[in-house]
């Protein structure tokens, strides 16, 4: 009796080489598979190898990507409340609390309540984290660099143009949505 072939599981690789990558299974998709899915998931993938590269990048520093969001933010609005820097990261309190902790045992911050407001959290830059900004923003800028290799200009105002006018689009539609 033949012993039947296990079924190829979705998302398994084609090839058993180890050459094969995550960004060569991407590109595979892109490319051959479904050249004409949505641009939400082509957004997806792209956030996602950005987002790939620059951890890499932060990881030989000790920076996780949670914490980069918080400190480019702070760089630009230290001594923000814990409340208006989870907005400005797109992140929930309580997610928030956590990163801010990790951070605070590193060094990278500290929360305080102001003399005049004793119910928020403000949170500032250590000179710890406020030194991080001239070590990690130019890994941010290199990635930047890498992703738009031999793009041309046009093609990238355009992008972003593009890019720009869906985030209004769809904030647009939350407020229309919040209404209803």
């Amino acid at each position: 009796m033949k012993s039947a072939k296990p079924a190829k599981r979705a998302g398994a690789r084609r090839s058993k080489s180890p050459a094969v990558s995550p960004t060569d299974e991407i590109l595979h998709h892109w490319r051959e598979a479904v050249p004409n899915d949505r641009l939400a998931h082509l957004v997806k993938d792209a956030t996602r190898g950005l987002v790939r590269a620059l951890t890499n990048r932060l990881a030989k520093h000790a920076v996780s990507f949670g914490h980069w969001v918080f400190l480019r933010i702070l760089w630009e609005h230290d001594g923000l409340t814990q409340r208006a820097l989870s907005i400005q990261a797109g992140l929930t309190e309580p997610t928030t609390l956590s990163a801010l902790i990790a951070m605070e045992r590193a060094g990278y911050l500290t929360r305080r309540k102001m003399p005049d407001n004793r119910k928020n959290v403000h949170v500032f830059l250590t000179p710890k984290g406020r030194a991080l900004r001239a070590v990690l923003v130019p890994l941010a800028e290199e990635v930047n660099r890498i992703a738009i290799e031999r793009v041309a200009a046009g093609y990238i105002a355009t992008t972003r143009k593009t890019l720009l006018a869906m985030i209004e689009n769809l904030a647009a539609d939350e407020i229309e949505r919040r209404k209803s």
